[in-house]
């Protein structure tokens, strides 16, 4: 044995007896605390024999999670990944029970209650030697990860890994550039402020699209087409379906959409992976992906990145532990918020304290080893999306102190996947984005007492809750529809309610955009036809305080946007007379332009009240921080990239819009000599910068 060899092997061997000691000092301490755990027979024992039984209980425990845990794990892959979170604490228990009753003459023994105690401090505790070690010892470190990358080269294919960068995009949902910048500022996220104060990195704002969310703007980041997707959430007429973006039928039929549009799979195409993302962008290698999750079959990896993580038990015991911690901060956090009479504030109890975790926490880690392991085994492209600061700012509000804390813990892994960069086996550029921002404010019910379905409902004459019939607003759409109509309008509504259930209007909302459909009318209704069945409709809606303006078709000047006052401006005169989306920026006529143009669009669009001064929006769901229309920081996202890359827009120029940004990271990869990403072969829509459209490209070996 060589001697580099020997020394290595000398290391392991020092760091496997330092956690063994520390586990056994453990098992011991825990034995003197806890009155159902104890190492040592009935009759008593030496303090010597209780320290061997102590060695052994630890010992067998370490070997039985290093061989069987990797096991159990693979076994439960198809449980629900929350489940199988908590899952973790009770296996690691059956574990130690099981070691237990491997040592000699039954001195061992613990009730199951304190062997998943004793199984999980255990574990915790020589995780955080073995890091410790790892870590002060940067040789070690070191050559742990060329280990890793070592084997992961051997199981793919022979050789050294290529010489051109790949690159690493990371998405952190629903920063918007104004926080990235003020958390920078403020020392929250160091990591990226060095980038910057360095000169190594190019920080540029961009514009989405009317649909500020993530189903629109990644799909049209990894597929190249956002066309199509009014919102998070819309209703069909000709399939009579609800697309939601993040659910798995409707990701799959969104991604084959794109796909179908452009004539390409994706940015990821070749050589790439695709790490907790709502669509695939065309890797082959995907984990925790949204539109391969209804898949059936060996064809679907999308939850290989949880064997990936909690085969080591070490990892599983920290994460659960992590996802306890964050279940007990969210309480605190809300309990203070509810004490302290915060406004605004949302409902934050039931489930939530454990999805926050899970995004937080779980999603986080998983996401953050899938993508070191992508770079260690050399991929030419990895895109994954952490969602931690936008779950917890859609309850705390964006620039809350809760969600400050979450920016922080971003920017660590930020770091440590910077970190692992050094030692892949090739060099790596590492761009930062995000699909959106948020925009703070109270929701549309906290402020008028009734939702925008209530209001929609009482505008068209039919029943609403008591409430909302008691609420001013609610009095005035009913005012209006008896106005209307000229005749009064029974307490109950039966006597103007629609014959069937059917044609009732389905009122659906994204953040501060709203959407209504009438869904026995099968084409997108006019405004004259909207007016001849509900006729205080419209009027209702328009002329609302919490509303700023509305999208709907007329027969005589094609669709306008109708605002309060009697305002309705056609959208070809938008850029002359803004009218009711002068307050929505220079862009809100194309967007709006835009999304008229889709075969989906409702029929009628809806987009809340917006205050520039102080930049707050009304969200139509129950969110404090939200997105989804326009108004505000919702709609300035952020693209963080390294300075050899090429500028994302000519000087002067305005990066708008999903697909440019997408056609700028095509561009990017190409620089590069990375995968060679295929044509743009769209055929209803141009590339929106001619000048950065990509060039036709022969697809190569991504061995070349």
């Amino acid at each position: 044995m060589g001697e580099g060899r020997w020394r290595r092997f000398a290391g392991t061997c020092w760091r496997s007896i330092a956690v063994w000691a520390v586990s056994t000092v453990t098992m011991l301490v825990l034995a003197g605390i806890l009155p159902d755990f104890q190492l040592q027979s009935d009759s008593g024992d030496s303090a010597t024999r209780i320290a061997v039984t102590a060695a052994l209980g630890a010992g067998a425990f370490g070997i039985l999670s290093a061989l069987v845990w990797p096991l159990l794990v693979r076994a439960l892959l198809l449980v629900p990944a929350l489940v199988l979170g908590l899952a973790v604490f009770f296996l690691n228990g059956g574990l130690l029970i099981f070691a237990l009753a491997l040592v000699p003459d039954g001195r061992g023994e613990a009730n199951p209650e304190t062997a998943v105690v004793v199984a999980a401090v255990m574990s915790a505790v020589a995780s955080a030697t073995g890091g410790a070690l790892a870590v002060r010892d940067d040789d070690a470190y070191r050559r742990r990860l060329y280990r890793l990358a070592d084997r992961r080269r051997r199981r793919g294919s022979a050789g050294a890994g290529p010489s051109t960068p790949g690159t690493v995009f990371l998405q952190l949902d629903g920063v918007g550039h104004d926080v990235l910048r003020d958390a920078v500022d403020r020392g929250v996220m160091p990591t990226v402020g060095a980038w910057l104060g360095a000169g190594t990195h190019r920080l540029t704002p961009w514009r989405t699209d009317w649909s500020s969310q993530t189903g629109a703007s990644q799909l049209g980041i990894l597929h190249g087409s956002n066309y199509d997707v009014p919102a998070f959430r819309w209703y069909e007429k000709d399939t009579r379906e609800i697309q939601v973006s993040n659910r798995p039928t409707s990701a799959a039929e969104l991604q084959r959409r794109a796909i179908e549009h452009t004539g390409d799979g994706g940015l990821l195409t070749l050589d790439g992976a695709s790490r907790g993302n709502l669509f695939s962008g065309g890797a082959e290698q995907v984990a925790l992906v949204l539109s391969v999750a209804a898949r059936r079959g060996k064809e679907n990896r999308s939850r290989a990145g949880y064997f990936a993580y909690f085969s080591d038990p070490a990892n599983a015991v920290r994460t659960a532990l992590s996802f306890v911690a964050e279940v007990v901060r969210e309480t605190g956090q809300s309990t203070r918020a509810r004490l302290t009479r915060q406004r605004p504030r949302v409902g934050r109890g039931g489930l939530y304290p454990f999805i926050r975790a899970f995004a937080t926490v779980v999603e986080r880690d998983v996401v953050v080893a899938a993508v070191i392991g992508d770079m260690l085994a050399g991929r030419s492209a990895v895109y994954a999306d952490l969602v931690a600061y936008d779950e917890v700012a859609h309850h705390s509000g964006p620039v809350s102190r809760d969600a400050e804390k979450v920016l922080a813990r971003l920017d660590r892994s930020l770091a440590l996947i910077a970190k692992v960069a050094e030692h892949a086996p090739r060099p790596y550029r590492i761009v930062v984005l995000s699909d959106h921002g948020q925009s703070p404010g109270e929701t549309f019910r906290a402020r008028y007492g009734l939702g925008l379905q209530d209001l929609v409902r009482a505008g068209c004459g039919l029943p609403v809750p008591r409430r909302a019939r008691r609420t001013h607003s609610g009095a005035e759409a009913r005012a209006a529809v008896r106005a209307a109509l000229r005749r009064p309008v029974e307490e109950g509504g039966e006597k103007h309610r629609p014959a069937s259930r059917r044609s009732e209007p389905i009122v659906l909302a994204s953040g501060n955009l709203g959407l209504v459909s009438f869904p026995d009318v099968p084409h997108r209704m006019s405004k004259e036809e909207i007016d001849a069945r509900h006729p205080a409709l419209l009027p209702t809606l328009a002329n609302h305080p919490g509303i700023g303006f509305l999208l709907v078709r007329s027969e005589e000047h094609g669709a306008v946007v109708l605002g309060a006052r009697g305002a309705e401006i056609p959208l070809a005169d938008l850029d002359e007379r803004p009218g009711p989306l002068a307050d929505f920026g220079a862009h809100a006529a194309d967007a709006v332009r835009r999304t008229d143009s889709f075969p989906h669009t409702a029929d009628i669009m809806v987009n809340s009240w917006y205050d520039p001064a102080e930049g707050e929006v009304l969200a139509f769901e129950e969110q404090i921080g939200s997105h989804g229309g326009l108004g505000g920081a919702q709609g300035h996202p952020f693209l963080l990239a390294p300075e050899v890359f090429s500028p994302p827009v000519a000087q002067g120029a305005e990066l708008v819009g999903a697909q440019q940004v997408h056609h700028v990271l095509r561009r990017w990869l190409r620089e590069g000599s990375g995968p060679q990403v295929p044509v743009d072969k769209s055929r209803h829509e141009p590339a929106p910068d001619a000048s950065f459209t990509a060039a036709t490209v022969t697809p190569q070996d991504k061995s070349a």
